[in-house]
């Protein structure tokens, strides 16, 4: 199961409005709309998909990891560490982006 099960409407609402500002993006450039102005919108559309990666990785570090680590209690620990590692890899890109 994922970490976003619970609020997974949400998620595709949040990313549904995205779609929308992008293809608002696309109409300002099919109108020649002023560079600045598409500009803008574009930092919108970023930072309202950025609110989407954030709130998807806490789920994943709430959920999926937090699993992970109760559970190596009866393992060598190798899913946790697993996790942890992925979830370390994914904060990289995210703040790479």
């Amino acid at each position: 199961m994922t970490g976003y099960a619970g609020n997974k409407d949400q998620v595709l609402a949040r990313l549904k409005r995205v779609e929308g500002q992008v293809r608002g993006i696309a109409r300002m450039v099919e109108d020649d709309t002023y560079c600045i102005d598409v500009l803008t919108q574009v930092s919108a559309a970023t930072k309202a998909l950025q609110a989407v990666a954030l709130g998807l990785l806490d789920d994943h570090l709430g959920h999926c990891v937090r699993d992970a680590v109760a559970s190596s209690a009866t393992d060598d620990g190798a899913a946790a560490d697993a996790k942890i590692a992925e979830a370390s890899a994914a904060i990289a890109r995210l703040v790479r982006s």
